[in-house]
């Protein structure tokens, strides 16, 4: 039986499958209007999913939700313990599903956050792959966190722990407890203090500033001696004991070295700002280019370290920001940022020892930092014991600036502020809108999340644009280098590597059909650009894969840009180099197969305006999380359900893109309204030549010749045989012809005598030789 009819059927109904999905999207948008709860309802119903004493402690009952947005007292007895909010009531909280996170939070009247409850929400990564417990307990950092004095702007916002593999997730929970949290206080709803002491003038105060008249140069031993210089000094023991004590015994069991008397790390600190301390930290020069540098009241500090343990660590290379050490002071804290920092050599002062590491750091304008009042500097200790695993543990050097370089002048207090009336805007929310400008007055408000995520992987971005630059440049110039075969495997192979261990394994940059089913639910919901905003290299992929479909279909992400599908490529090349026995699926089966994957895309698309979470689920059946995004560190019934998939590769190359993907059949859809033809095909190509379509490694060439944009990944392998004279038949004749036509021309042949004979010995002119008689006497 001819397989053709069912190939035009389906090509036929390309068209009809577009206009189907269509008019779906177009009757559920207007079937999906349901009539909004109120805000009251919804904080009354979520709050019986939580216990008062989760969010308040000690707390025993809720009181009734007031005002609007709603808030919520709660009781301990009789006593007001604080009031229970919800965190979407307040502002954005959209995660990476698209969809709200809804977290309870507990805050006391005086802007203390005491404790908080995730009520909802459709994250995948935590539905499936990171623990639910993971992912709060990074936020657990707020609580106790004193967000009145964010509001008020004496301190920056604070920062929560980073989880791999769940950075949007976190980043958003925690921006929208702190976003929110500031908006109720600065509303003057909490009501906090009582008010004694209003309208009695405050004696006078004593304020403390840096003595800059004061500059000498002391040696090393002297500025340690009188503690201008503070240290802190780890064995790696003392580490393993700490871990021990701390309960985290597997991270106790990973030392660093078999020695426990070894160096773990020795740690310095020091004010450069101080002029003495700088002069002689930093020699005359130094200190000098660092005071031209600092604006009036800024304030800089020397790190310096050495040992086994960096205190710098990697993470300012990937996201500019240095994650090991945190500068604190009164309740707040500030990490610095890549754009903070300056690599320093030597330290000038004399007996100086040589240390691995010394940075010099400046303190952000906006974190509220008092030099002169004590403050710390916290070393975090990260130990890995696992494929992902990791233990944290703090350790602190305590600063207290000497009194030689402090100047204390005597001010009259200002005057008191009456008590403001119920209602009323208070001070901290009135100044807080007037910005930052001089010293003393509160931060301008902070950026938005997805811009400091953005600035935070500023280095990745720059690079995934790159590739991105680079990869059009191959597509733009491919005539020019499938000419050159070598040249062209190395470079494929090369930037496949690049796309598995650099955009997959290391940013976790893998699309998904995930994306798909969030966007086009967020299309009918509620659109927000931040979500997507939020997650940059997925942003800069999706916008260089919309681009390409309109070049050159689904074919660059597929064979180019996706990590898994370079993993098949690549684990494929290595066992035909092996010598691994590759299986040839007839292309009658071949067609039949084909459209399992855009049966599960289908599925997918359907369930996800049912239920986009369950649609997630489903989605399992993309083994990227697995092989990618948490590199098999999972429950093993995944890790065979992605291995699996891979052996089947080592024997039909891609065999889960070619018949299972459903992302991929996500971008053939539109991928038909490409606009150019880049692919070139000779008239002989598929009729009687088969050669391009038996080479095709996934078989989307037909015997008739055309190549199937549906499920070609634009290897170009077929480009390589057109330009090919001595692989393709078309070109060999060329070849041929060519040759036939120099040999006929050349100056041998070209005289009153009878040319040469040219006989083609397998491709290669040979001339006959003979002897060519002379003209005659």
């Amino acid at each position: 039986m001819s397989i053709w009819p069912f190939s035009n059927l389906v090509r036929r109904t390309d068209r009809s499958v577009i206009a189907f999905i269509a008019i779906a999207l177009a009757v559920i948008v207007l079937l999906s209007c349901p009539i909004p709860a109120s805000a009251a309802g919804r904080l009354a119903e979520l709050l019986q999913k939580a216990q008062p004493s989760e969010l308040v402690q000690g707390a025993d009952r809720f009181g009734q939700p007031q005002g609007d947005p709603p808030i919520t007292p709660v009781y301990r007895g009789d006593e007001l313990a604080g009031y229970v909010y919800l965190n979407t009531d307040f502002t954005s909280s959209v995660g990476y599903s698209g969809k709200p996170i809804h977290i309870l939070v507990g805050i006391d009247p005086t802007g203390i956050i005491r404790g908080f409850k995730l009520v909802g929400h459709s994250e995948p990564i935590v539905l499936i792959g990171i623990p639910e417990e993971r992912v709060v307990g990074a936020l657990n950092s707020l609580i106790g966190k004193d967000l009145a004095r964010v509001a008020a702007g004496a301190e920056r916002h604070p920062q929560v722990d980073i989880v791999g593999g769940a950075t949007v997730t976190v980043l958003v929970m925690g921006d929208s407890i702190v976003r929110s949290a500031v908006k109720l206080i600065r509303s003057g709803r909490l009501g906090g203090g009582d008010g004694a002491g209003a309208g009695i003038s405050p004696p006078s105060v004593a304020t403390r500033a840096l003595d800059l008249s004061r500059q000498e140069v002391r040696g090393w031993q002297s500025l340690v001696g009188d503690g201008s210089i503070r240290s802190l000094r780890l064995t790696v023991g003392e580490v393993t004991q700490a871990f021990q004590q701390a309960g985290q015994t597997e991270a106790a069991n990973r030392p660093e070295s078999r020695k426990p008397e070894d160096l773990f790390i020795e740690l310095y600190v020091a004010p450069v700002s101080a002029p003495t301390i700088g002069v002689s930290l930093l020699g005359e020069r130094g200190y000098e280019r660092l005071r031209q540098k600092l604006k009036d009241g800024q304030q800089a500090i020397i790190v310096a370290g050495d040992g086994a343990y960096s205190f710098k660590g990697s993470g300012y290379v990937r996201g500019g920001i240095f994650d090991r050490i945190e500068l604190l002071q009164d309740g707040g804290g500030v990490r610095f940022r890549d754009r903070n920092h300056t690599r320093i050599g030597d330290l000038a002062a004399e007996g100086a020892p040589r240390l691995r590491e010394i940075a010099l750091f400046t303190v952000p304008e906006d974190f509220s930092f008092n030099v002169t009042e004590p403050w710390e500097l916290q070393l975090l200790v990260q130990r890995s014991f696992g494929a992902r695993d990791k233990a944290s543990l703090p350790f602190n050097v305590g600063y207290s600036l000497p009194e030689q370089y402090v100047v204390v002048n005597q001010a009259a207090a200002p005057p008191a502020q009456e008590p403001a009336a119920a209602g009323a805007t208070p001070p901290a929310a009135a100044d807080a809108n007037l910005g930052a400008g001089s010293p003393g007055e509160p931060e301008a408000e902070e950026d938005e999340l997805w811009m400091r995520i953005w600035q935070m992987n500023t280095v990745s971005i720059s690079i995934t644009v790159a590739a991105l630059l680079a990869l059009t440049a191959i597509f733009f110039f491919q005539d020019w280098l499938v000419r050159r075969p070598r040249l062209y495997t190395w470079v494929r192979r090369g930037y496949l590597l690049f796309t598995l261990v650099w955009l997959g394994w290391y940013a976790n940059a893998q699309l998904s059909v995930v994306n798909v089913l969030t966007f086009t639910n967020s299309l009918i919901t509620s659109f927000n650009w931040e979500f997507f905003l939020s997650a940059p290299l997925i942003f800069i992929l999706w916008a260089a894969v919309a681009a390409g479909l309109l070049f050159w279909g689904r074919g660059p992400f597929c064979g180019w840009l996706c990590p898994f599908g370079a993993l098949q490529e690549l684990t494929n090349n290595l066992a035909q180099w092996l010598k691994v026995p590759q299986i040839k699926v007839p292309f009658g089966l071949n067609e039949r197969l084909w459209p399992i994957k855009y049966i599960l895309f289908l599925g997918l698309f359907g369930l996800s305006f049912y239920s986009l979470a369950l649609a997630e689920v489903f989605a399992e059946v993309e083994p990227f999380k697995t092989a990618i995004v948490l590199k098999f560190a999972r429950e093993w019934p995944f890790v065979i359900f992605a291995l699996t998939l891979l052996a089947a590769g080592l024997f039909i190359e891609r065999f889960y893109c070619r018949y299972l993907c459903p992302l991929g059949a996500a971008l053939a859809i539109p991928g038909r309204i490409r606009m150019f033809e880049w692919l070139k095909r000779w008239p002989e190509c598929g009729s009687p030549c088969q050669r391009c379509a038996k080479e095709c490694p996934v078989q989307a060439i037909h015997p008739e010749g055309q190549i199937n944009v549906n499920e070609c990944i634009y290897c170009m392998h077929c480009q390589e045989l057109y330009h090919d004279d001595h692989r393709c038949p078309h070109m060999i004749q060329v070849r041929l012809k060519r040759e036939k036509f120099q040999a006929l021309s050349s100056p041998a042949t070209s005289g009153k005598g009878p040319a040469k004979p040219v006989i083609s010995h397998k491709g290669i002119p040979v001339e006959r030789p003979e002897t060519v008689a002379g003209p005659s006497t």
